[in-house]
């Protein structure tokens, strides 16, 4: 492994669906020679695609990570999904890379599923580049595609390639800061390529944009923007220097193009990776608290700092569990023993390896900016901290998603019930979007995820990883429960159990919060003095009672709950006593306070041809959904809208028949709203 952190590369890919990411990944791959043949996406022969789902359905299902060298540096890169169900994957892939290349269709330019990987990258402070696709394809536009990043994106994009394009036909690339023309040989599978002079017709066009190009470079660094402004022009250094200054503290946004499917334009994207993306050394030291004193602490990137390490991804291979951890400081050795400060537990690191897809190689230890894979951590979940004994340090966690569908599982045969429990247990530690419960009311045990094809993917892979065949009823809707307005209840409780008496005076008020609140306690000042240690009972007892509310049984969310009293004697009370009384007094004010039902709510973004639009609007509405926005494009419209989720199982199908099979469409969970 390299011991030189400048050369080190953590990357990932990332894009909308069908946008060509793996596409461009089993190239990088090939160029780079860690493989020896181009797989394609579409015959299920793509490395980085190994699962048998998504070589059958030709998507990523679940993010892989590799490792490969180009011209001395060491190049970590995962490629996440882009269906919006496998939104997990990528979060949770961005809260530990460095740097990302952001794929872009040139037909379709800045998709759904774009806006939502940009912002996710954004939410963590990754510096991208972006790498625009498909030139090769009719109706491409460069220029279009550039135009929605800042419109759509607010990103600040500055190419440093343009397309030759000759009509229709996609002929190479303009490189602007050598001021050549790359064109590839595509009988050779776009391993040799040719540097030319540009051609005359391509001459003004291209300074123009090396002049836009150059200024941006130069305003990056005030000694770059003094050198410019005296010699109106920069060298090929400076240009590379200004430009990764400002790519990496997200000013701008390196604009490469190509088609990676006609192998063109790749072998730049992983040079642009090494020359604008950072090194584990580039970027500010993590910060993290220390579970023992509560106070923040930070990590330098630096092999002799003491280990710190997030686990950010488990998998279960064979139904053994291993984990995905990034390191940030220290190192991070096979057979020894670690803390997980998290959980404050102690952990052992039997075996590490590095991952090429479902490869394994294995590894005596792990340095500063590595991902590598952890055999041995029994008990670490995704987003826990793993570190040395005396220097324990807990990292911010990995985001969790709130699943929105769920379907009614059982197996087909009773005596496949435990091991069905068992499995889904262990896709559960793999998934943090994924839920399983049992219906207490109907029995039924109910499985929860992102969307239909999340389930799907579950379903299908119990039966082929497990062996575990189930019947599945139809997808249901996740509700919640919340209150509409305010109101307080008194419960006294008084029992003895075992001989021992608890004893429990409650009053509780309620009332609804702002819709995605969620659950918020408060306690009068006087009561915080009075009886601080009986306030945490409290609190425990009324979220408790929020577990199932009064209308049909669902959590209840977006609610205030204020402790008022802990009756005239609270040195009576025990914290059982306490805990039962405000339990009771919660559910017993949520009864009175006006309980409505909360249904989750999509973002929808339609993309129909003009005839259509009417009739899709129509059928929106009669779905309750609200249109918020129509964006002509071309030929095309761009519909935005919002709709319960309820209403929108079936949609595909509708919108085939509305549209004579020429409308797509994409969905995303938005937010809980009062049912209709």
């Amino acid at each position: 492994m390299n011991q030189n952190l400048s050369r080190i590369r953590n990357i990932g890919i990332m894009a909308h669906i069908d946008a060509g990411k793996t596409t461009l990944t089993e190239r990088i791959l090939f160029y780079t020679k860690k493989i020896h043949k181009i797989g394609e996406v579409d015959d299920g022969s793509a490395t980085m695609d190994y699962m048998p789902q998504e070589q059958e359905r030709g998507i990523t299902i679940t993010s892989a990570a590799t490792v490969f060298n180009w011209n001395n540096y060491e190049i970590h890169l995962i490629d996440t999904p882009g269906h919006v169900d496998f939104t997990i994957e990528v979060e949770r892939s961005l809260r530990v890379l460095d740097g990302v290349v952001t794929v872009i269709c040139a037909v379709g330019g800045v998709e759904p599923q774009t806006e939502t990987v940009w912002h996710q990258a954004e939410k963590y402070g990754v510096p991208r580049i972006a790498f625009i696709n498909k030139l090769d394809r009719t109706g491409a536009d460069f220029d279009h595609a550039v135009s929605m990043m800042k419109d759509r994106l607010g990103a600040y994009p500055v190419p440093i390639q343009i397309p030759m394009m000759d009509g229709v036909d996609f002929k190479g690339v303009i490189d602007l800061i050598r001021m050549k023309a790359i064109v590839w040989d595509t009988e050779s599978k776009g391993e040799t390529f040719k540097v030319v002079d540009i051609p005359t017709s391509f001459l003004e066009c291209a300074q123009k944009a090396r002049d836009f190009m150059i200024e941006n470079a130069a305003e990056q660094d005030e000694a770059l923007l003094e050198y410019y402004l005296e010699n109106d022009s920069l060298d090929e250094k400076q240009i590379i220097s200004g430009l990764r200054k400002g790519t990496i503290s997200n000013k701008i946004v390196p604009i490469l193009c190509g088609s990676a499917l006609k192998n063109q334009g790749v072998q730049p994207v992983i040079d642009a990776i090494i020359d604008f993306l950072p090194s584990p050394i580039d970027i500010p030291p993590i910060k993290g608290v220390n579970p023992e004193t509560g106070l923040e602490e930070f990590r330098n990137p630096k092999t002799k700092d003491p280990l710190c390490a997030l686990a950010f991804k488990v998998i279960m291979d064979q139904g053994r569990k291993s984990v995905f951890v990034r390191v940030y400081s220290g190192e991070l050795n096979a057979e020894s023993e670690v803390y997980n400060a998290t959980r404050g537990i102690k952990e052992r690191v039997a075996r590490l390896f590095l991952t090429h897809a479902n490869k394994r190689e294995k590894i005596k230890s792990a340095t500063v900016g590595s991902i590598a894979l952890a055999v041995g951590l029994k008990d670490t979940r995704t987003g826990d901290t793993i570190t040395n004994f005396g220097a324990p340090l807990v990292l911010e966690s990995v985001e969790t998603y709130l699943p929105v569908i769920s379907i009614a599982v059982e197996p087909q045969t009773r005596s496949d019930q435990e091991k069905l429990i068992f499995c889904l247990e262990k896709i559960a530690q793999e998934d943090p979007s994924f839920v399983y419960s049992e219906n207490q009311e109907t029995g039924q045990l109910l499985i929860s995820g992102m969307g239909e094809l999340h389930l799907e993917i579950i379903v299908d892979r119990l039966r082929r990883e497990y062996s575990v065949e189930v019947q599945t009823g139809k997808p249901q809707v996740v509700y919640k429960e919340s209150v509409s307005g305010n109101a307080e209840a008194r419960v006294i409780f008084d029992r003895e159990i075992h001989d021992v008496r608890h004893f429990g005076d409650v009053t509780l008020s309620v009332q609804s919060g702002a819709r995605g609140s969620g659950f918020v306690f408060r306690a009068e000042d006087r009561l915080q003095l009075l009886a601080p240690e009986l306030i945490k009972h409290a609190e425990n007892g009324a979220k408790e009672a929020t577990l199932a509310g009064a209308l049909a049984g669902n959590e209840v969310v977006d609610l205030i709950v204020n402790l008022v009293a802990l009756g005239p004697e609270p040195f009576l009370m025990s914290p059982l006593g306490v805990k039962v009384a405000a339990s009771q007094a919660c559910r017993e004010a949520c009864e009175k306070a006006g309980p409505i039902v909360l249904e989750p709510y999509m973002s929808v973004e339609i993309v129909v041809p003009e005839d259509f639009v009417g009739e899709v609007i129509a059928d929106l509405n009669s779905r309750h959904g609200r249109l918020e926005e129509i964006l002509p494009r071309g030929k095309t419209s761009i519909l935005k809208a919002i709709s319960p989720l309820a209403n929108m199982f079936g949609y595909s199908t509708s919108l085939r028949s509305l549209t004579q099979g020429r409308g797509i469409f994409s969905m995303q969970y938005s937010h809980y709203d009062v049912k209709q």
